[in-house]
């Protein structure tokens, strides 16, 4: 999917009335009702809320894996509701990366191993060794998930997620399976990617003190937006306590 040379300039995403009802009738849930967006290109952002708030759903309709029932979504200058499934697919494989909760490894491959996956179907990817040198687990790259603590594991997805150089980066809970130490390496590791690639990130988290280190925070209730804050001085991951 070619991207205009215009396109980097404009906010990596917009919604506009975007709305998501599962169900019908009285069965119905309404998970986004209506949410209007700008995330410019290059930000860290947190989307905070309580479950069922319809941080997650926006996320999956923002990363090409749902679609919204109502509304405009768009990536740069090309309109992601509008997208077949073929195109989305495309979508996903050249621009999106993802990190979720857990970790989805491949128990029988090495970290190595795990990163390559990703990378023999990237258009443009990052030597497997170097995604894993950028999350601090270079010498690790021999090792099996087994062999790996949780914190190790979740960066080894980090590594997987960078190595394809995408654009933005879709992570959902990165940190909820891991305690505040361990945690706090990994928020490190996502905010050494969005400075030191420019990769957009978009983090949905319950842990609102994670707030602290994003460029911009939007906070999600009953779904709709609540509000969304601008920090103008933000925090080091390493100082984020919860």
């Amino acid at each position: 999917m070619a991207i205009s040379p215009t396109a980097v300039s404009l906010p990596c995403f917009r919604t506009a009335g975007l709305t998501k009802t599962y169900g019908e009738g009285e069965a119905a849930v309404h998970a986004l009702r209506g949410v209007d967006l700008v995330v410019p290109s290059g930000e860290l952002v947190v989307l905070l809320g309580a479950s069922g708030s319809g941080k997650s759903t926006l996320l999956n309709i923002l990363g090409g894996l749902d679609s919204a029932s109502t509304g405009t979504a768009h990536f740069r200058d090309r309109e992601l509701t509008a997208m077949s499934g073929n195109e989305l697919t495309r979508y996903r494989r050249d621009h999106v990366g993802f990190v979720f909760q857990f970790y989805n490894l491949m128990p029988s491959l090495t970290a190595e191993e795990n990163v390559e996956l990703v990378t023999e179907i990237a258009s443009h990817p990052m030597d497997p060794g170097a995604a894993l040198d950028l999350v601090g687990l270079g010498e690790r790259r021999h090792h099996f998930p087994a062999q790996l603590s949780g914190g190790e594991q979740q960066r080894v997805a980090i590594a997987r997620a960078v190595a394809k150089q995408p654009d933005v980066m879709f992570c959902d809970e990165p940190t909820g399976a891991l305690d505040s130490t361990t945690g706090r390496a990994v928020l490190k590791v996502l905010q050494d990617v969005n400075e030191t690639l420019g990769t957009t990130v978009l983090m949905v988290t319950h842990a609102a003190s994670t707030a602290a280190m994003a460029h911009r925070v939007i906070r999600f209730a009953d779904g709709t937006i609540r509000d969304v804050e601008v920090n103008e001085t933000r925090r080091s991951a390493e100082e984020i306590v919860w």
